[in-house]
C-alpha cells in the first residue's frame, strides 16, 4: 500500500486572524503508529500526525476548536481520535467510523467521549458506497442520540443516491464541496446538483479541501467561486476545515494559506463568522 506524503512542515501565519472560537471542522489526527496501530486493511500508509502537531498548527492559525473525524487509515478503531479528544477540554468534536457489530453500549462511550456524527465513505478509490439499508439503520440508532452524518460523496454521484439523500431524518454534511472539478466551472450539472440538494436543511456542506478540486494548482483560487456559491446557497449550514494534514492529495496545500483562501470566499465579517464559529457550535456543541 501507498505511504502518502506528510503535511507542509512550514505553515505561514495567516494574514486573515480568526474570531474567537473559530472552528477547524474537518481535521484529523494518524497515530502515533505505535500506539495506535494503523488499520491492516487500509488503502494508504500516513506518516504520524498525532495531536501534539494539531494543537499547535491550531494555534499557530489562530483556531480554538476542532472538528476530528476518523480517517479511513484507521478504520474503525476510534482510539486515537478519543484519546485526542480527552486531552482538549472540551474544544474538540468527533466524527467516528462505526461498522454494524457496533453495541448500542459502544455509541454510548463514543457519545461520552465527545463523538456527535458518524462517517460513510461513498468515494470509489475508497472503497465505493456501504451498504445502504446498512447505513439507514446506524443512522436510526445515532440518530437517538442526536448525531447527523458526514457522508464523503462525489457531487457526480448525487443523482444516483438521490433517493438515499432524500429519506435522510438525520442532518447531513457533505465533504470537500462535493470533490467537483473546478475546470468544469460553475454550471457543470454535478455543481448544480449539490446547490440543489443545500435547499434541504438537513443538508450541509464543508467549504473545505480546495486542493482536492482546483485544476490550477496553487493557490487553488480557482476553488474560491465554488465555496462563496454555497456558502451564499446556505450560510447557516456551510463548515470550513484545514483537512489536515490532507491525506491522499496530489498538491499539498499550505495550512496558513487555506486560512486565507477561505478569508477570500466572502468580505462580509458576520458571514465568516457564521461559518468559522456559530454553525459548528449548532453542530457539535
Amino acid at each position: 500500500m501507498a505511504t502518502i506524503a506528510a503535511p507542509d512542515p512550514n505553515p505561514i501565519s495567516p494574514r486573515y486572524v480568526a474570531p474567537p472560537g473559530a472552528c477547524d471542522a474537518p481535521c484529523h489526527i494518524f497515530g502515533p503508529e505505535a500506539r495506535f496501530p494503523y488499520a491492516p486493511a487500509r488503502r494508504y500508509t500516513p506518516p504520524d500526525a498525532p495531536k501534539e502537531m494539531l494543537a499547535s498548527l491550531h494555534r499557530q492559525l489562530g483556531l480554538s476548536r476542532a472538528v476530528l473525524v476518523q480517517a479511513s487509515c484507521h478504520g474503525t478503531d476510534n482510539r486515537a481520535m478519543l484519546d485526542a479528544i480527552a486531552s482538549s477540554h472540551g474544544a474538540w468534536r468527533g466524527v467516528a467510523m462505526v461498522d454494524a457489530t457496533v453495541t448500542d453500549a459502544e455509541l454510548e462511550t463514543l457519545h461520552e467521549g465527545g463523538v456527535r456524527a458518524v462517517r460513510f465513505n461513498f468515494v470509489q478509490h475508497l472503497g465505493g458506497a456501504p451498504d445502504l439499508k446498512a447505513v439507514d439503520e446506524m443512522l436510526r440508532r445515532v440518530g437517538a442520540l442526536g448525531w447527523h452524518v458526514v457522508l464523503h460523496l462525489d457531487a457526480q454521484d448525487i443523482a444516483t443516491y438521490r433517493t438515499f439523500l432524500d429519506r435522510l431524518r438525520v442532518p447531513f454534511v457533505i465533504d470537500h464541496m462535493g470533490r467537483v472539478k473546478a475546470a468544469l466551472g460553475l454550471g457543470q450539472p454535478p455543481f448544480r446538483r449539490l446547490l440543489d440538494l443545500m435547499k434541504s436543511e438537513l443538508a450541509w456542506v464543508k467549504v473545505s479541501g480546495p486542493e482536492r478540486i482546483s485544476t490550477t494548482g496553487k493557490p487553488f483560487h480557482d476553488a474560491v467561486p465554488f465555496a462563496r456559491a454555497l456558502v451564499e446557497a446556505a450560510p447557516d449550514r456551510t463548515l470550513w476545515g484545514s483537512d489536515f494534514p490532507h491525506p491522499n492529495v496530489d498538491v499539498m496545500p499550505n495550512d496558513g494559506e487555506l486560512l486565507d483562501l477561505f478569508a477570500m470566499v466572502t468580505d462580509d465579517d458576520s458571514l465568516r463568522h457564521s461559518v468559522l464559529v456559530d454553525n459548528p457550535t449548532r453542530l457539535y456543541w
